[in-house]
Formats: C-alpha cells, sequence, structure tokens
C-alpha cells in the first residue's frame, strides 16, 4: 500500500533513542550516564551508549486523557469547517448578497451571519484562517492578501454575474444554467462555477494550509518543547499548548465526524472539505488505506507528545504532509480527467465538464498549500498554480467552453509527474 505501517493498533510502542556525542543530551526518561544516540552502541563522550526505551502508548482510537478527563480540543477547527458549509451552502442562494457573504466570510463574534447561534456567537471567522499558516505566510502578506482577495472576488463573481442570470441557459460567453445529467449547474460566460472553486480552493487556503504549514510545524510545535516537558496546562484547560495545537491538526481533517475518537467508519460523508476527499480517495482501489494512514499519523504524532518524543512527532507530521497533499493531487488530477472525458466526445457533455473542471481548478488552485515532506516547499508554487489555471482558461475567448483535451491532460501529467501516482491511477 501506500505507506509501510510501523506501528500496530492499542499497543505500547517501545522506540529506540539514538545516541549522541553531545555529552549534554542525557534522555531524563534513561538511566543516569545513558545518552541518546545510536542504538548500535557507540562510543558517547567517553562512555559507552546503550540504547534506552521511549514507551509511547499509542491508544487504538483518537482518545487522549489527563486526571481521567480528555486532553483533546479542536472545536475551533469544527466552527470554521460548519461555518465554511454554510457559506458555500449560501453561494447556491440567487437572493442574497455580498455583503451578506462577505459578512459569513469574515465573521465578526455577536453578528447574526449564520443560521446557527453557537456560530454567530464565535469568536472565529474563516477569512481570518485562511492562507494565515505561520510556514506560509506569517512573512508573506503579499500573496495571503492576493488569496485572500480571490475568495472575495469568487463571491462578487457570483453575486454580479451568475445571480443575475440564474434563469438563463448559459452558453459561450453568457453566465446561466446548464444541465448536468439530473442536475442543473449554474456557470459564468467561461464555464466556471464559483461556488465550486470557492469550495475546492478553501480546503486548501484554510484546511490544508492551517493543518500542514502551522499545527503540525516544528517551527510552530517547538516553541512549547520546555512546557510539554514539564507537563505545563493551558490556564484553565486540560492540555498543554503542544497537545492543543496537534488537536487542531487533527480537527481540520476529522472535526466534524460522527465519531470524533475514530472518523475512520463514516470517512467521506461527514462534511464538503477535506474529510470529504479523504473519503473520495480512500474509495479508490489504487489508494485504499489512505484514511487510517492519515488516521494513524495523527495519533501516533499526538501519543509521541505525550511521551514527550518529538522526532517520533516530526515522523509523523512528515508522513501527513506527503498523505495529505496526495489527496489534493489526486483529486486535482481526477476532476480534470473526469471533465476531459466529458469534452472528448461526438456530443461534448459540457454541463458535466464545467462541475468537474469548476472543482479541478479549486483542487489546483489548492496545491499551492501542499508540502513535500522534509521540505519547506509545497508541490507547486503560486506562481505555478496561477500558470496552470491561465492554460486551463485560455485555449478560447470563452475559457472552459473552449478548452482542448490537450490541455487537460498535459496539466494532469504535470501533477502526477510530482507525486508518486500515475495519471491513470488518479482520473479512474
Amino acid at each position: 500500500m501506500l505507506l509501510k505501517r510501523l506501528f500496530v493498533l492499542g499497543i505500547t510502542v517501545g522506540l529506540i533513542a539514538s545516541c549522541s556525542n553531545d555529552d549534554s543530551g542525557v534522555n531524563p526518561t534513561c538511566s543516569d550516564g545513558i545518552q541518546n544516540g545510536d542504538e548500535t552502541g557507540v562510543d558517547c563522550g567517553g562512555s559507552a551508549c546503550e540504547p534506552c526505551q521511549i514507551a509511547i502508548e499509542n491508544p487504538t482510537t483518537y482518545v487522549f486523557e489527563r486526571n481521567s478527563e480528555s486532553s483533546v480540543s479542536f472545536g475551533g477547527q469544527t466552527t470554521r469547517i460548519l461555518m465554511s458549509q454554510e457559506i458555500i451552502d449560501k453561494l447556491k442562494d440567487e437572493t442574497t448578497n455580498k455583503e451578506v457573504l462577505n459578512a459569513m466570510f469574515a465573521h465578526v463574534e455577536g453578528e447574526d451571519d449564520f443560521s446557527d447561534p453557537d456560530l454567530n456567537a464565535s469568536d472565529k471567522s474563516v477569512r481570518g484562517k485562511t492562507a494565515a499558516s505561520f510556514d506560509f505566510f506569517s512573512n508573506n502578506a503579499t500573496d495571503q492578501a492576493l488569496i485572500r482577495e480571490d475568495f472575495g472576488g469568487w463571491i462578487e463573481t457570483q453575486v454580479d454575474v451568475v445571480f443575475p442570470n440564474w434563469n438563463t441557459a448559459a452558453v459561450a460567453g453568457t453566465a446561466g444554467q446548464i444541465a448536468d445529467g439530473g442536475s442543473t449547474r449554474y456557470v459564468t460566460g467561461k464555464g466556471l462555477e464559483m461556488n465550486q472553486v470557492f469550495n475546492k480552493s478553501l480546503i486548501g487556503a484554510l484546511m490544508v494550509d492551517q493543518m500542514l504549514n502551522n499545527y503540525i510545524s516544528s517551527d510552530v510545535l517547538d516553541q512549547f518543547e520546555e512546557a510539554n516537558d514539564d507537563g505545563t496546562l493551558v490556564d484553565g484547560k486540560n492540555y498543554t499548548d503542544m497537545e492543543h495545537d496537534w488537536d487542531e491538526a487533527y480537527g481540520y481533517a476529522f472535526g466534524t465526524a460522527q465519531d470524533l475518537a475514530d472518523p475512520r467508519p463514516t470517512i467521506g460523508d461527514d462534511d464538503s472539505f477535506l474529510n470529504k476527499y479523504i473519503g473520495r480517495v480512500e474509495g479508490d482501489d489504487d489508494f485504499a488505506g489512505i484514511a487510517d494512514d492519515i488516521f494513524q499519523a495523527l495519533k501516533l504524532g499526538r501519543a509521541a507528545i505525550v511521551a514527550k518524543d518529538y522526532t517520533v512527532r516530526n515522523e509523523q507530521a512528515e508522513i501527513i504532509r506527503e498523505l495529505i497533499s496526495k489527496v489534493i493531487g489526486i483529486r486535482a488530477v481526477y476532476y480534470l480527467q473526469q471533465g476531459k472525458n466529458a469534452i472528448d466526445q461526438a456530443t461534448p457533455q459540457y454541463g458535466t465538464a464545467f462541475h468537474d473542471l469548476s472543482e479541478g481548478y479549486g483542487f489546483i488552485y489548492s496545491l499551492q498549500f501542499t508540502r513535500k515532506p522534509n521540505s519547506n516547499d509545497p508541490y507547486f508554487t503560486k506562481a505555478e498554480v496561477d500558470a496552470f489555471l491561465t492554460d486551463l482558461m485560455d485555449d478560447g475567448d470563452n475559457g472552459l467552453w473552449d478548452v482542448a483535451p490537450a490541455t487537460l491532460e498535459t496539466i494532469s501529467q504535470s501533477i502526477a509527474d510530482e507525486f508518486d501516482f500515475t495519471v491513470a491511477q488518479a482520473g479512474s
């Protein structure tokens, strides 16, 4: 399968701490004189090294407790996912306006923006965490502003272009409605379904960026190492800062699951964002097992934080980066290929193609928020993503109405080449 499963559910994992020639590197969990380093027992500063065991209690589900009470918390992530769901639902309501949608996106505590009173009472907002990771955007205000402007622009296009043509038949150059089998899609004059563009782009700009480039970031987590080693809890809470940050990453993938401790039985059915598409990739025989691999890495990483084993924590972070990024890449190629299939026939199925390609547009957009393992780089830079999107839309004056199957194939291949899957695997 995708990853060799190194750890078994429900057991205590005994990990050998390696030796180091740094005499200050004594592991406090070991007996006096035993140092971290190479488990083969090389000479450490003049004394023989003995391997020491750091026991990691890896539970069967994502359940962690302190003093018989849960130490897991990711309510803010669940809140933002639910806010995002209401926003994309409202994007399909042709009676709404920009002011309403923009207020939902940039929610202010206490404002009556949502149908759920708990969301209205929240001090969280979707916009505030869009393109807001520490690793990618703390020193990149320019790109952050451009990305947030994109989301605002998509809201504006939906309201000013698509809504006024809600009952108009879409044709090349004119917004309106178009049939997609038994469904009706509402597109711009260039064939883009803006609610799908917004939805799929938000998966990258919010869920993936916060998860991969913020909450499992070593730069974020390591500032809390001393407090975590000392067991210092956040004031009034039952968790350390490091535990909480890791939980927040978990929340962006699984924060709306029916069973928050074990989201696997309903994966793909719990929201319209990252959870849904982990489930879609899981359902492809070529990638079966990826949902469990993501879950196991998140769970073991959290257990490693409890055990104060930051090497194992970091190893799991890299696994998570690889797998979550792969989900985005797979779905980008999938929708490009589905769109190509709908166009490349005697009677093109434009409604079907536009729906798929609009989803593909959003997943391509999301690629800039992915993260190569053991790297500070995304799989594709913002410039590369922008170039893909330009290529997608510029085969003719009317965007997706004019896109050539060869263009879709070329973009698909370029994406797949950066990952360890083929176009055929992802596109089926």
